[in-house]
């Protein structure tokens, strides 16, 4: 890891890598790294978003852009993505992963290594992929999720994603260990649902780490709470009252 620098430059940009811990949300990091900022470095009016949401029950990288850095905000969502993490087969949730409790049960019996074999090699290449409800894309106005959460039916569309690298492992089975490279815009717990049905039965992800996006890598990333030291560190005003 990279020693503290001398001084940041958080108007002229800074890319921050945060290592996200499971409950966060992206917002609750943007909105941590902002208030640091304008206590300890007295910058008021100061741009800071994140390149890529990831969900409140994933970990690992995200990327915080500040001040002109986040004119980039987009290249770097348009960058590949790694993930780890694992899934559950014979049963599914609304959510697609823990957030919800699972709502059925399937058989699992009849699902050998010849067939997950047969079946992550469906999962490569460029395909069609359905988001969850429990998603944020908008829907007249609102996140899917407001709807999701109220039990409200949402129309949601297909998105073509691509599928570079799909590595399994089963030796804890039912449940799936996996590491996957894929494009921009691919929800991984729509991954493991299909997956499951595409298995004639059914799952749900129950963990998810991403560890990469382009060249950057989550080695390089600080948790909130060593960003915040490197922060303070960093300012003229490092006590903190």
């Amino acid at each position: 890891m990279n020693e503290t620098p001398a001084k940041f430059h958080f108007e002229e940009g800074e890319v921050l890598l945060i290592d996200k811990p499971v409950d966060w949300t992206s917002f609750d990091v943007v909105n941590f790294i902002r208030s640091l900022i304008k206590r300890f470095h007295q910058i008021h009016k100061l741009k800071v978003g994140h390149a890529g949401t990831l969900d409140p029950l994933a970990s690992g990288l995200l990327i915080l852009c500040t001040g002109k850095m986040t004119k980039r905000i987009q290249e770097f969502q348009d960058q590949d993505k790694v993930y780890t993490g694992t899934f559950l087969l014979g049963k599914t949730t609304p959510s697609y992963d823990g957030e919800t409790e699972p709502d059925a049960e399937y058989p699992t019996d009849h699902i050998d290594s010849e067939m997950i074999e047969a079946v992550r090699k469906q999962f490569l290449g460029e395909q069609q992929q359905m988001p969850p409800n429990f998603s944020a894309i908008k829907v007249d106005g609102k996140r899917a999720f407001d709807y999701a959460r109220k039990q409200q039916e949402v129309k949601l569309n297909p998105r073509t994603i691509f599928i570079h690298r799909l590595e399994l492992d089963k030796n804890n089975f039912p449940e799936i260990a996996f590491e996957t490279a894929c494009s921009k815009g691919t929800y991984i717990r729509s991954l493991a649902f299909d997956f499951g049905k595409a298995l004639n039965s059914g799952a749900y992800l129950t963990s998810l780490r991403r560890t990469q996006i382009g060249d950057f890598n989550v080695i390089n990333a600080y948790t909130p709470e060593q960003m915040k030291a490197r922060i303070i560190a960093a300012s003229p005003h490092q006590q903190e009252s």
